[in-house]
């Protein structure tokens, strides 16, 4: 049974998390949100403690290297393992600033993936690769079935070309894991994924984009011309099979959602904390005790989005705590994800509204955190994709049978 305490373990890695949080990412948060594009060299000290406490062992889950499925191991033991440590540290961090948290070198979403399904030679070789993740096309956004990024088998490599656009650290990062179809004639099927460092020929970042948040963080267009991998680079199994489908390169998300779900979670937070303190000094009384038709409207407002807050929170818990005991967690990510991020959305946003001028205004950095936030509820699949893969799995239906 799941125990909503943070463990014992963590409590302390937790704590340094915040305290890097409170220290370091929130007193820089602005300077780098006007900063635009401007690398946050802070950063590369905190990458390098984060490594560092990953090798010692004494920060396991710091980061996205931490998450790492291990299937069939459930001997009918609890455990508390890197997943959960994973996004109790994340949402420390986002409570800090999640712009900043996207910047860390080796801490994005490509090495979430990396980390989820490499075998263990890969592992070993990219350890210490800062990796992004290349998914979104042109063409092609909530549905991942319709890339057209192709790769070629040539001998003992792949040629990869196509176009991938709104790439987190794409222009930062030494490597992308770059999604693209062996097949076309075969669907969703012959989806892969393949490491490709960022040096290899035929790979070009075209521009970088302005952004509404987390402008701290670099978003890339990288284009790719007959550019050579070698087959080593391709993550999971290189055989097609139509009937599993690409489950394999969907597994990944399995992972990274919950993740994703943390950085609306402690973003959220954020706004909570600082809109109660502003109420506070207004003389608005928040009581626990009283029902929430006793109080005034703004109690009653927030009371509802500490509410909804609350339960995003235990969602992400339980979608990470699943992965950390070997369980299938599908559902539970994409419901972590779809309340987290919409969650985020309405609480930053109504925290906006209740402190007023003071909530739209350069003075305070609510209005910077519900830019932030719109974010958390589109990459790693936008609020109607979760909703739909919720409805297929709660319905038993396919992707086929419920469009």
């Amino acid at each position: 049974m799941i125990n909503l305490e943070t463990p014992r373990k963590f409590r302390a890695f937790v704590n340094q998390a915040h305290q890097v949080a409170a220290e370091m990412l929130r007193p820089n948060s602005r300077r780098y949100d006007l900063a635009e594009h401007e690398y946050p060299k802070e950063l590369d000290l905190l990458a390098a403690l984060v490594d560092g406490l990953g090798a010692s062992g004494t920060g396991s889950g710091a980061g996205a290297g931490g998450v790492r499925r291990t299937e069939g191991d459930d001997d009918g033991k609890v455990k508390n393992g890197s997943n959960l440590s994973s996004v109790l540290s994340i949402m420390e961090m986002c409570w800090g600033d999640v712009g900043l948290l996207l910047s860390m070198p080796r801490q994005g979403l490509g090495n979430s993936a990396i980390a989820s399904v490499a075998s263990d030679e890969q592992l070993r070789r990219f350890d210490g690769v800062w990796a992004a993740m290349a998914i979104t096309e042109p063409g092609c956004g909530s549905d991942s079935a319709s890339i057209r990024t192709t790769a070629r088998r040539d001998g003992d490599h792949y040629v990869i070309d196509g176009e991938k656009i709104f790439v987190t650290a794409g222009a930062r990062c030494d490597a992308v894991v770059v999604w693209a179809t062996v097949d076309k004639s075969l669907g969703r099927a012959a989806i892969k994924s393949f490491v490709i460092p960022k040096d290899t020929p035929g790979l070009t970042v075209e521009r970088v984009e302005h952004k509404l948040g987390i402008r701290s963080s670099d978003t890339a267009t990288i284009r790719l011309t007959d550019c050579r991998v070698p087959v080593e680079n391709l993550l999971g199994s290189p055989d097609v099979d139509p009937d599993k489908g690409f489950a394999g390169v969907m597994q990944t998300f399995d992972n990274t959602r919950p993740l994703v779900a943390a950085m609306a979670v402690g973003c959220a937070r954020a706004s909570l904390e600082l809109t109660k303190e502003l109420l506070k000094e207004a003389g608005v009384e928040i009581d626990y005790d009283r029902s929430v038709h006793l109080q005034t409207s703004a109690a009653a407002t927030f009371l509802q989005l500490e509410a909804d807050w609350e339960a995003a929170y235990l969602l992400t818990l339980q979608a990470a705590w699943m992965a950390d005991n070997a369980r299938p967690n599908s559902l539970q990510a994409s419901m972590a994800k779809a309340k987290a991020g919409r969650t985020a959305n309405d609480v930053t946003l109504r925290c906006v509204e209740l402190a007023g001028s003071v909530g739209y205004s350069e003075h305070e950095l609510l209005e910077k955190w519900a830019r932030d936030s719109k974010i958390l509820d589109i990459f790693e699949g936008t609020q109607q994709i979760q909703q739909l893969i919720v409805a297929r799995r709660l319905l038993g239906k396919t992707s086929a049978e419920l469009k």
